[in-house]
């Protein structure tokens, strides 16, 4: 270590080996270990201490970095996201992991990346304690004498950069705030004096004020009062356009330009508030805590900036939350609370599994067709699509399409909870009437689902004296639900289908409202000539309240489908299974099989349809939770707690999991 800090007094090395090599020297063996970090650390400081002629080494070659290289770059460009696009900066980043970059050192931004030059250096960097770091920076500054104004100095160069850096930042964000995108959702920003115009004449000003104070003696302190005012107003102004586009619709360009604002935003308050802790004193001392931090940011954004699952987690968050929350509005409606909207839902699973029975009949139908693969496969996707939408047009509930709705009024719940104990109760309430409603709709399902199918397969043998399903192909069908064999992890895939039909849905809600379909179907002429004025009104309400559903409905379908088809092409293990089909195929195969299955065989075919159903259930329930909750950016730490409730709940009352209790009953449960 020694021998490599006096090598920093000489001109004629390369400062970049001799940064990186140091750097080299306080990384730990593995990124995670912080305690070795801060030794490493701890033992440069205690050298520079007691060596002051390497100290001075280490301190001179620290102040060349900012005097001979550009830093603009680093303050407007690291971290923040560029003004290409959302696609374009996705390949940028793919090609940098493939090709890295061309580094030129001469910018400060390519010297830390130069130096910390692995993905992982920001892990030890920012594990580091801020006030280890704030100790080595003083060392390394030394003491200043304080200056006052009327000891006015020539502008650092580093502060100039700074500076300088606000001006493009300031200018960026006058340029983003007026995009066509933004005024879209909020026309007010055209209609009135815009804070993102007027943040930029008062930071120019402010820039220039600040310059005045730092060089010319006796000169006034900049006010940034106003400054900070119209700032202020462009947070508020960018938390507007958040909400609105929750409403309104959003896309990943409207999404990739706010996040962008928002970066700036952040930037630029960073950097006056760096500026502002030199005005007392003039002095590195001061601004320490704020210079680390900036480090850390700079550091952390260099290393990770070609890490592609943080910049989709950063674009994506805004039109997740606004798939989510659509999701979650839809979810409500399949969370029942009284008896009669219990009895409401049981119906309607009735009807889902009534037409579920003759899906199942269509595609054993299919099956005997003889088509050629790709044929075969679209009439089974065809056939499961239309099958679910018509369900949905009249009136029906598929049990399995809840959780990936349900999951998302949950998750907004618990966003709301936050530890209190009144919101967790209600949570629990929640929950448990969840629960119920999905036993409900799956006992509507395969409780008709089943009999149907049953009575189908009766009356084909009744009328043509032959069996709708061959006894052969009834074993196929018994072995397939089969809760020993692949059934389980089968049902898994078709949760997975699930969770991403419910994602299907909520982005169509999101784009129909967003690109404003209604509203535009009730502006075509034609339509309006063919079906009448009042229908057309009825045409554009029906696909402004179900567009999402019937999207979501259709692709399941496919999902479906091209799962099997995936299994098949490729010779995968992959294959799904449905609660609702599974039941039917039960009560088809006992009707081919006359009845005459042994009782250990139909008690395993019934086991494995519930089983079916839990991991339809659970996959897409938890699934749909997760990135609810990430959406959200909700941490649920009172989970235990929230366990506990709901424990005491199924002991003190199990009857209220499964049926709603009465009026009086329910009223009575709360009050305890």
């Amino acid at each position: 270590m020694e021998r490599l800090l006096e090598r920093f007094g000489r001109h004629d090395e390369d400062q970049v080996a001799l940064w990186a090599t140091l750097i080299d020297k306080l990384r730990p063996p593995r990124p995670t270990q912080a305690d070795k970090a801060v030794e490493k650390l701890r033992t440069l400081s205690h050298l520079l201490a007691r060596r002051p002629d390497l100290l001075a080494n280490l301190r001179t070659a620290t102040l060349r970095l900012f005097d001979e290289h550009t830093q603009v770059t680093m303050y407007v460009a690291s971290g923040l996201l560029p003004s290409t696009g959302f696609f374009s900066e996705t390949f940028r980043r793919i090609g940098g992991r493939l090709l890295p970059e061309v580094i030129d050192t001469d910018y400060l931004k390519d010297f830390i990346s130069a130096v910390f030059h692995r993905v992982d250096d920001e892990v030890w960097v920012n594990a580091i304690p801020d006030e280890e770091w704030n100790e080595f920076l003083r060392l390394l500054v030394g003491y200043q004498s304080p200056m006052f104004e009327e000891d006015a100095s020539p502008l650092p160069n580093a502060v100039e950069e700074i500076l300088e850096a606000l001006r493009v930042l300031s200018f960026h964000v006058s340029a983003i705030g007026l995009d066509r995108e933004l005024v879209r959702v909020d026309p007010n920003l055209e209609e009135y004096e815009s804070p993102f115009l007027a943040q930029n004449a008062e930071l120019l000003s402010y820039i220039d004020h600040y310059k005045k104070w730092w060089t010319t003696p006796g000169a006034l302190i900049a006010d940034d009062k106003h400054l900070t005012v119209m700032l202020h107003q462009c947070d508020e102004i960018l938390q507007r356009v958040r909400k609105r586009a929750m409403r309104l619709g959003t896309s990943l360009t409207l999404t990739f330009k706010l996040e962008r604002l928002r970066q700036h935003l952040e930037r630029i308050h960073e950097l006056i508030e760096l500026l502002s802790e030199l005005r007392t004193r003039r002095v590195v001392e001061d601004a320490a805590p704020r210079i680390i931090r900036l480090f850390k940011t700079l550091v952390r954004a260099e290393c990770r900036k070609n890490v592609l699952s943080d910049y989709w987690g950063q674009n994506v968050e805004l039109l997740s939350l606004r798939m989510t929350e659509s999701a979650s509005k839809t979810g409500e409606h399949y969370i029942t609370t009284t008896r009669r909207e219990y009895f409401g839902l049981f119906a309607s699973a009735a009807l889902g599994g009534l037409i579920i029975a003759f899906m199942a009949a269509n595609k054993i139908v299919l099956e005997g067709q003889g088509m050629a693969p790709l044929n075969e496969l679209l009439s089974f996707c065809l056939n499961y699509g239309l099958g679910f939408m018509l369900i949905h047009m009249l009136g029906g509930t598929v049990a399995t399409k809840q959780p990936a709705m349900t999951a998302n009024a949950i998750a907004a719940s618990i966003g709301e909870a936050k530890g209190k104990t009144r919101d967790l109760e209600a949570l629990a309430d929640l929950i448990m009437r969840t629960i119920r409603s999905q036993t409900g709709a799956i006992l509507g399902n395969i409780g008709v689902a089943i009999p149907v199918a049953m009575g189908v397969g009766m009356l084909i043998h009744f009328a043509t004296g032959e069996h709708f399903v061959p006894p052969d192909k009834a074993e196929v069908l018994l072995a397939e639900i089969d809760p020993l064999g692949g059934a389980l992890f089968y049902a898994a895939i078709a949760g997975v289908c699930l969770f991403m039909s419910g994602l299907i849905a909520a982005y169509y809600d999101n784009l129909s409202a967003y690109n404003r379909i209604p509203q535009r179907l009730r502006q075509l002429r034609g339509l309006r000539r063919l079906l009448g004025e009042r229908r057309q009104s009825q045409l554009a309400a029906y696909v402004e309240e179900h567009i999402g559903a019937l999207a979501g409905n259709f692709f399941f379908g496919f999902l479906l489908g091209g799962a099997t088809a995936l299994g098949v092409l490729f010779g995968l293990p992959i294959d799904i299974r449905h609660i609702a089909f599974s039941s039917a195929y039960l009560g088809y195969a006992g009707a081919a099989l006359e009845f005459s299955i042994p009782l250990a065989t139909v008690a395993l075919s019934f086991v494995g349809v519930l089983l079916i159903g839990l991991v339809n259930l659970l996959v897409s329930f938890l699934l749909t939770l997760s990135v609810a909750m990430r959406a959200r950016r909700i941490s649920f730490a009172q989970s235990r707690t929230l366990g506990g409730l709901l424990l005491r709940r199924l002991v003190r009352t199990p009857h209220a999991f499964l049926f709603p209790p009465r009026a009086g009953e329910a009223s009575q449960g709360q009050s305890h």
